[in-house]
């Protein structure tokens, strides 16, 4: 759904027409007295014009916002436009010669408006911005992070106690097993002794029996001496009874154990009776002048933090190794990748990435030439500009090439990835340079083109990067300067070298905020404070340095140098 014109933030980053009839050109001027947005061709006119040669014109960021039109409730055909400094009310001229305020002070409503509320609101915007809405942000996705990590916890518990269960169920199945075989043997045990018991008393019948045939046969004797040996026969004798006992069975008493028995060995859940820590957040002294950085640039602005504690510019400057890189004819710009691989241009317009050996790992062809034009997102996507159809494309790490941003009449030059995801690009026209943000997704956010006064910045920025605090760092050759703004696009600085003549070419910054550009006149590296000021020539012909093009600091704060002259990498420790 698209904003209505009043939802629209005054200051919005967004392409502003100038407001003179029938120009449609880029806005970069402001008439305080007017009220007009303008572009640079009309802000001379209008400071021609004999009617407007006084008015006040300032660049679009420094205007004064118009006052809303209201009347008078005292004098309603005249305009509230004064504020009582003793009353502390606004009122109109009329106003000022009653008996309420007669002998007070009053001053131009307009300007306590510019310099009191308007400041105030955006100052207020500034905090909101800078640091309220981003730690909120930062805030969610922390607590996003904690929603991940307590499933993963509850999941992790929930296996736990599974597995206890498991292993709970193998116990008792295997004593389970152990009683009943001890049941088995206890029955075979007893059922022997049944079966004995039986076969004792099957005997004795069976001699019952015998002995009653033997009776029978005594009732009616064949003889006189048969009759006589029953008579002295022990055998007549009836035995007793054999003695039999009756087995006592085993009895099965139940398991004593109740529901909290079984949950005692399955373990149990504790909720630790602490009380929860409040999150951390950055105090707003501390934090109002700059974005409030993600969870993972936290990481590694702590990480960068540690090494700025425990480096300093070491005493003399030592290469490490040098290596020649397969594919190219010079290195005239490097930009740092992932895993200790570079992507390395030359002047003719190929671009190859290599390992510190200097194998080949892929090659591309462009029409870039000697300017830095190539960079490396986050997330491992190479940015180059193609000057000839004005348009900067992307190749994603599965080698997907895309036309990424079209930049209309401006031929862009040199390309930097910025630390929060942003692309500066410098770009070119004629003898007007600009330098224009983008983000993530290729919109354009910012033009940085003149200073406070109006006057140009750049004429042909083609190397550009970032310094450790937000500042845009540009070689620009025809100005034979190396150009610094600030984040907000304010000027900060030009450095143009030691000498009458300053030829500058790639250039990088360190984890110190140290800024470090070649100078192809001189054929040195210039090192420079991140506020520029010269500390010293860090490498000269003297060190091995022959046309030094392009710069890049490594993961490992190793200084890498590319020459124009040929296809070796330099690397150099500066740092301890």
């Amino acid at each position: 759904m698209a904003l209505s014109e009043s939802q629209i933030p005054p200051d919005a980053q967004h392409y502003l027409v100038c407001g003179t009839e029938d120009c449609e050109k880029n806005c970069q001027f402001y008439c305080n007295d007017c009220h007009q947005p303008m572009c640079e061709k009309c802000r001379d006119e209008h400071q021609k014009n004999k009617k407007t040669n006084n008015h006040e014109v300032v660049p679009y960021k420094q205007r004064k916002r118009p006052l809303p039109v209201e009347k008078c409730k005292i004098h309603p055909t005249r305009h509230i436009e004064l504020l009582c400094e003793e009353c502390q009310i606004p009122i109109c001229s009329k106003c000022t010669a009653t008996k309420e305020h007669r002998g007070h002070a009053f001053t131009d409503l307009e300007f306590v408006f510019d310099k009191k509320v308007s400041l105030k609101c955006q100052e207020e915007i500034a905090k909101i911005r800078n640091y309220f809405d981003p730690v909120s942000q930062d805030l969610k996705k922390e607590i996003a992070g904690d929603v991940t990590e307590i499933k993963k916890t509850m999941e992790n518990i929930r296996t736990s106690m599974k597995a206890e269960a498991k292993s709970v169920k193998i116990m008792v199945d295997t004593i389970t097993s152990e009683k009943i075989e001890q049941v088995n043997k206890i029955e075979q045990s007893l059922l022997e002794t049944l079966i004995n018991q039986n076969q004792q008393i099957d005997d004795y019948i069976n001699s019952l029996n015998d002995l009653i045939k033997t009776f029978y046969g005594y009732l009616s004797p064949s003889n006189i001496e048969q009759l006589t040996f029953a008579l002295k026969s022990e055998n007549l004798v009836i035995r007793p009874i054999p003695e039999t006992s009756k087995p006592v069975p085993p009895v099965f008493t139940a398991g004593q154990h109740s529901k909290e028995d079984v949950a005692k060995l399955l373990g149990r859940i504790t909720v630790p009776n602490t009380k929860p820590e409040n999150r951390k957040i950055k105090p707003i002294e501390t934090a109002s002048t700059q974005l409030k950085p993600t969870g993972k640039q936290r990481k590694q602005d702590r990480e960068k933090s540690d090494v700025k504690q425990t480096l300093s510019l070491s005493s003399s400057v030592t290469k490490v190794r040098e290596y020649t890189v397969q594919g190219v004819s010079n290195v005239l710009h490097i930009s740092l990748g992932k895993s200790g691989r570079f992507w390395v241009s030359d002047g003719y317009g190929n671009i190859v990435q290599t390992d510190l050996q200097g194998n080949q790992l892929q090659k591309i062809q462009t029409n870039g030439e000697y300017y830095g034009y190539h960079t490396v997102t986050q997330d491992g996507c190479l940015i180059y500009t193609d000057r000839d159809n004005k348009v900067i494309n992307r190749i994603t790490p599965d080698n997907t090439i895309t036309e990424f941003i079209k930049t209309g009449v401006w031929i862009p030059l040199s390309i930097h990835s910025f630390h929060t995801g942003d692309l500066l690009v410098g770009m070119n026209r004629g003898e007007e340079g600009k330098v224009t943000r983008y983000n993530k997704t290729g919109t354009e956010i910012q033009n940085i083109q003149s200073d406070d006064k109006g006057q140009p910045l750049y004429k042909y920025p083609h190397y550009i990067t970032e310094n450790i605090n937000g500042d845009v760092c540009v070689s620009d050759i025809y100005k034979h300067a190396v150009v610094v703004v600030d984040k907000s696009g304010q000027h900060g600085f030009f450095y143009t070298g030691q000498r009458s003549t300053f030829t500058p070419y790639g250039i990088c910054t360190d984890v110190l905020g140290h800024i470090l550009v070649c100078d192809g006149f001189s054929d040195t590296v210039h090192l420079l404070d991140q506020d520029g000021q010269f500390l010293s020539l860090l490498l000269t012909p003297q060190q091995g340095v022959e046309c030094p093009c392009s710069v890049c600091v490594d993961d490992e704060n190793n200084l890498l140098v590319g020459q124009h002259n040929t296809n070796t990498v330099k690397v150099y420790k500066y740092l301890q």
